[in-house]
C-alpha cells in the first residue's frame, strides 16, 4: 500500500466525520516528502509528551486548570511556537517537523495542541476562523477561544476585531454578530486536512514545485471526490507535468461537471491540445 492509498483508507471511513482519526491523517501528509517516516512513532512521541503532563493534573482538576497546564507546557516549557522567520515553508506542514523544531503556522500547532489536549482530559476543537486557525474548548461559562499560535485566549471582542480585519483587506462588508460566521462553528477533522492541504497546495503552487503539488493535489482529490474544481486543478497539473492522458480524464470530468465555467472555454483549450498528445504517444 503507498501513502496515499492508506490516507485513503483513514479519510474514507464509513464513520461519521469525526471517526476519522485527524493526528494520524494529519501525520501521513509528510509521508510524500519522508517516505521513511515511521507514524507510530511520531505518535509515540505525542503520546510521551501528554503522559508527562497528564501525570503533574490532579484529576479533580477543572478544565480550565487543565486548559492553563497545557498552556505553560506547551508554549513555555516545550517552547512550541509559530515560525515567523519562515512562515511558507512547506515543513510548518508536516507534523514531524513541527515536533521536531518546535515551530509551525497555526493549524499544525493546533493538532498537535489539541491531541496532547485531548489526552488530558480537555474537549477541544479546532475552529476553521478566517484567515487564522483558532482551537475552542467549550467549559460551562461559554466557549474559550484560543490562538495555537501564541497559547492566546481571545475575547469576543478580540475575535471581532479579527474578523474586521480580515474583511477589510478583501474589501468585503464585516458582519455584525459573530453567530451569523458558519466559519467560527468547529471544523470536523476532514475540514482541517483541507484546510491543512490547501495550505500546502498555495505554497508549492506558488514555488512551481509540480511535482509536489501534484501529491497535495492527489490528497485533496481523495478527500473531495465529488469536487469538481479539484479534479480541474489536477488536470492543469498533470498537463504541466506532460501527462496528457492523466490530465484529459480530469479536464473533461471539469467540463461535464460545469460547462459553463467562466474558465470553461480556456480549460478545453488546454484539454484539447493535451488530447492532441495523446494522440502522438506509442
Amino acid at each position: 500500500m503507498n501513502s496515499l492509498e492508506y490516507f485513503s483508507t483513514l479519510v474514507s471511513t464509513g464513520e461519521p466525520e469525526e471517526g476519522i482519526p485527524l493526528t494520524e491523517a494529519a501525520m501521513a501528509l509528510a509521508q510524500d516528502v519522508y517516505p521513511a517516516l515511521d507514524l507510530a512513532e511520531i505518535q509515540s512521541t505525542i503520546d510521551r509528551l501528554a503522559a508527562t503532563l497528564r501525570a503533574r493534573i490532579a484529576r479533580d482538576a477543572s478544565a480550565q486548570q487543565r486548559l492553563r497546564a497545557l498552556n505553560n507546557y506547551f508554549f513555555t516549557e516545550l517552547g512550541f511556537s509559530g515560525n515567523r522567520n519562515d512562515y511558507y515553508d512547506p515543513d510548518n506542514s508536516y507534523l514531524n517537523r513541527v515536533l521536531e523544531r518546535r515551530r509551525g503556522i497555526p493549524i499544525s500547532l493546533a493538532v498537535i495542541y489539541m491531541e496532547i489536549g485531548q489526552q488530558i482530559g480537555l474537549a477541544l476543537r479546532g475552529v476553521s476562523f478566517p484567515g487564522h486557525f483558532l482551537v475552542k474548548l467549550k467549559v460551562r461559562d461559554g466557549d474559550i477561544f484560543l490562538d495555537p499560535y501564541t497559547g492566546q485566549s481571545l475575547s469576543r471582542e478580540e475575535l471581532e476585531e479579527r474578523l474586521s480585519q480580515f474583511f477589510d483587506q478583501r474589501g468585503m462588508d464585516v458582519p455584525t454578530d459573530l453567530a451569523m460566521i458558519p466559519s467560527i462553528e468547529e471544523a470536523s477533522p476532514r475540514d482541517i486536512l483541507i484546510r491543512m492541504l490547501r495550505n500546502l497546495k498555495n505554497i508549492y503552487h506558488d514555488r512551481k514545485e509540480f511535482e509536489r503539488l501534484l501529491e497535495v493535489q492527489q490528497r485533496l482529490v481523495v478527500l473531495l471526490p465529488e469536487a469538481a474544481s479539484e479534479r480541474r486543478d489536477r488536470g492543469l497539473i498533470f498537463a504541466q507535468l506532460e501527462c496528457p492522458r492523466a490530465a484529459v480524464e480530469d479536464l473533461s470530468y471539469y467540463l461535464l461537471a460545469k460547462p459553463e465555467a467562466p474558465e470553461a472555454e480556456e480549460i478545453r483549450h488546454t484539454s484539447s491540445v493535451r488530447r492532441d498528445a495523446t494522440g502522438r504517444l506509442n
